[in-house]
């Protein structure tokens, strides 16, 4: 049974006010923080909302009729969003994700996409703009996100059995519905379609065979991602963690698998790849093998707290920067203290006494910052 609680949510009692700085420095390169990671990748969620209640994110116990969604007025507006985007950039960020919720279900994203295209990374080229849905409307949307200058998509499936599927997602959503929606981002010229399945032990696990099955050969890249302890409303335990070394283990028992190389430092999925040559698959192992000593990440809420981890307590309130008449200097150079004061490296003190300590404090919703 889920505990009743309502998730932390720092738009009530805002977040911490980011340090402008007495120096501004003016910006273009990358900014590390304190143990040396560089921040390349700006994770945006665009509405705290979902049409899925999946039991490890958004449980029903607690995202019921009554749970109190954001007002429109405290997201941050697509000028908003530009604009933040616009000054990462110049700080040396290359990749722009679209997350929620379920991002698909804010009103005329299209527009916010379009906008985002036109914006450079700071070594003049395009920054790579992608966007992780639970594919539910994806049909209706697939044509104009690409006509709109999205480059990427992930879509998140945690399995082909229409009954676990259903149970999972817990609002009786058909697999077939989100299979569709995969076909018709290929139809449009969607490319490198990748899709996410959590794997929960004694839930989904016996899933995986089939599910490599299925994207074998098809472009699709498939990627194994273990239960993780993200929020205080999922019930999780590590008794419902199926490491990615077994992951890897029964598919190569079927497809004989050989690793290969990251695509680019700080890649949290371990890549593999068939030996037949008929496509790759990936893990994402934050439970059992922590990436945090290479994390390029930042997060930012719906409502413009900035957030340095997955897994963090607290965020920084940039969206009140942005509403008080601050400059894109004054803001950048914000970002910039506020990274380079980062010490955050959850993953690699999870179980341990420090971990403990900490886990009295209610961590912020993956809906509310994204995956």
């Amino acid at each position: 049974m889920v505990e009743k609680v309502i998730p932390i949510r720092l738009d009530e009692g805002k977040g911490l006010t980011p340090s402008i700085g007495a120096q501004l420095v003016t910006p273009h390169g990358h900014t590390k923080d304190t143990r040396g990671r560089t921040l390349r990748d700006l994770r945006i969620s665009v509405t705290d909302r979902c049409n899925f209640r999946c039991t490890y994110c958004m449980p029903k116990e607690v995202f019921d009729q009554n749970y109190p969604y954001l007002a429109h007025k405290e997201l941050l507006s697509f000028e908003e969003i530009a604009r933040l985007t616009s000054i990462f950039s110049t700080l040396g960020v290359e990749k722009i994700r679209l997350t929620g919720g379920e991002p698909l279900l804010r009103k005329n994203l299209e527009v916010l996409i379009e906008m985002l295209a036109k914006i450079p990374a700071s070594d003049g080229k395009p920054l790579d703009l992608t966007l992780t849905t639970n594919g539910s409307i994806l049909r209706k949307k697939a044509a104009a996100l690409k006509a709109a200058g999205l480059h990427r998509l992930t879509v998140s499936l945690d399995g082909l059995d229409d009954a676990i599927f259903k149970k999972m997602n817990d609002v009786d959503f058909p697999v077939a519905d989100v299979l569709d929606g995969i076909a018709a981002a290929q139809e449009v010229g969607f490319q490198n379609i990748k899709v996410n399945m959590v794997v929960k032990k004694g839930t989904n696990d016996h899933e995986i065979v089939a599910m490599a099955k299925h994207f074998k050969g098809s472009g699709v890249i498939l990627r194994f991602i273990e239960f993780m302890d993200v929020g205080s409303s999922n019930g999780w335990n590590m008794e419902q963690v199926l490491p990615s070394k077994e992951v890897i283990a029964r598919i190569n028992e079927v497809f004989p698998l050989e690793p290969i190389e990251a695509n680019y430092a700080g890649e949290v999925a371990q890549r593999w790849r068939y030996v037949d040559g008929s496509g790759e698959i990936g893990v994402i192992s934050s439970v059992t093998q922590t990436f945090c000593h290479e994390c390029s990440r930042a997060r930012i809420s719906t409502d413009g707290q900035m957030y340095l981890c997955l897994f963090a307590n607290e965020g920084f309130d940039f969206k009140t920067l942005l509403r008080s008449g601050k400059s894109d200097l004054e803001i950048a150079n914000a970002v910039m203290n506020t990274w380079a004061a980062r010490e955050d490296h959850y993953s690699e003190i999870r179980g341990s006494n420090t971990a403990k300590l900490a886990s009295g404090n209610r961590k912020v919703e993956m809906s509310y910052i994204g995956g």
